[in-house]
Formats: structure tokens, sequence, C-alpha cells
């Protein structure tokens, strides 16, 4: 089958049963990035509530960047990974400081990667997602996910390397069709292409979160956002098999939260 049958079955199959989901209503640059950066390792269902939460309460960059971490840590309670969303706030004082109230005016900004990826927290997946999905231009969008598709659809090697995917990617884009095709790329793989249906093993396999360094810090955030303060002993009752002290050393230095390691009482940092 050549490239562009392949191209042709995708975007018809994506027509009739793609996902109505709610970051692709829009074209907005800001609701994709507070969308990708929500999915990163979590499952879409979960992410929808949170991102309509999202949107309301902080409906742009400005109004993010304004946002106390208390607030902001409070939408991403049941989500974890906090550290992500003080880097999404930083990226949104970065765009306020660079751009007049956080607007895209500077198109240079959403059609040169190496622009976007310069501001906290947005690498090359991210950059990637924002240009294809605001702007629908022909920038290869490759998760792990992604990999598996273009592996099984187009008869690659396991063994490629990012790059040479990257490469091969970027010649399959159908022309003014970014977008619609890397939706439809993500759909095949949540509907049909899963890893179980293709046999090709991912790149990376996510940690164990049960017992992990992870549950202590999301269970930690959790419980300040609910109660403002807590006790490094609270936390040890908790997990009493984890060194607990490394790991809010390692939060404190994160400015993740603020410790009184006299009375051994931790808070958010709002600083």
């Amino acid at each position: 089958m050549n490239i562009k049958t392949i191209q042709k079955n995708i975007l018809s199959w994506y027509k009739k049963n793609g996902r109505k989901l709610p970051r692709r209503q829009t074209k907005d640059p800001y609701a994709i990035h507070i969308s990708e950066v929500m999915l990163q390792q979590t499952q879409v269902d979960r992410v929808i509530p949170y991102f309509h939460r999202r949107m309301k309460d902080f409906p742009d960059y400005k109004t993010l960047a304004q946002a106390s971490k208390t607030d902001l840590l409070s939408h991403r309670s049941g989500l974890g990974f906090n550290s992500r969303a003080l880097r999404l706030q930083q990226c949104a004082i970065t765009i306020i400081e660079k751009w007049k109230n956080g607007e895209w005016k500077d198109e240079r900004l959403l059609r040169e990667r190496e622009v976007l990826m310069k501001l906290p927290g947005i690498g090359p997946y991210t950059s990637a997602a924002i240009m294809a999905f605001s702007r629908n231009l022909s920038v290869p969008v490759i998760d792990t996910n992604i990999r598996r598709v273009y592996i099984f659809l187009f008869k690659l090697p396991e063994t490629i390397t990012a790059k040479a995917l990257e490469a091969f990617a970027e010649t399959v884009i159908p022309q003014w069709r970014s977008r619609d095709w890397h939706n439809a790329l993500m759909d095949q793989w949540a509907l049909l292409l899963t890893a179980r249906k293709t046999k090709i093993k991912s790149l990376s396999k996510q940690s164990k979160f049960e017992g992990s360094d992870r549950q202590v810090r999301w269970w930690t955030m959790k419980q300040l956002v609910k109660f403002w303060t807590i006790t490094i002993k609270n936390i040890e009752d908790e997990f009493p098999k984890k060194n607990v002290k490394n790991i809010v050393k390692d939060m404190q230095k994160e400015k993740l939260i603020e410790i009184d390691w006299k009375k051994g009482i931790i808070s958010i940092d709002e600083k």
C-alpha cells in the first residue's frame, strides 16, 4: 500500500470515527498548550474535567501568570506532576514579559520551533503540538504512541531512531492537513492500534506509581492544597518506608514547598 493510499484511508477513517475532544474545538495556542501539558502521561478521560476548570479560571496566559501557587496547584490536585504546573506558570510569566498581554501577536513564536522551545517547559513534543494544532503547520508530532502507529502503518523497523522517524514523518504529513492528520494518528492509537494489537514495544516504560517518590510528592501536595499546612511526621506516618526528609528537601529546592525544619511544618511556597 503506497503512502497516498494510507493517508487517504487514515483521514477517511478519522472523518467518520474521530473523537470529539475539547481541545479539538479550538485553535487557540494557549488552550492547546494547557491540554498538551495536562495530557502528558495522563488519560484523556481524566484530563477533560480538569481542562474545563483550568480554562474557566485561567482563560489566558495573563490570568495564569497572576495565579497564586495554591490556586494553581488545586487545579492539578488528582493529576499530579505539580512541577509541570509551575513550569507552565513560568512560561506564562515569560510570555507576558515578552509579548504584551500574553497574546501570540509575534507569529514567529508559533512558526519557528527553536523560538518556541526557548520558553520554560516547552520541549520538542509540546512545541510541535502547539504548531500543528494551532497553526496547522507540517511539524511531526510524535510521542511513544504515535511512534507505534507510524511503525505499524508504514512497516518501519522497530529500531528506527527518533531522528529518522521524525524525518520520515515530516514527508508523509498531508499538505494543509497537519491538524487532522495528527488527530487521526492519535485516535488510531487510542481506538485501534494499541500496544497489544501492534505488539510494538514502547521506547520507555513509566515507573510504578504505588510506593514511589512520586506518590509521596503527589500525596503531600494534595494535603497542602486541602489543609494549607502539614507536618513531616504526617508524611512519615503515611509512608513509613520512604525517606521523606530527602523527598521534601527536593520539593523545597524546586520551590514547591516551604519547610520550617525546627517545627517540622510544611506549607506551599507562595514566593
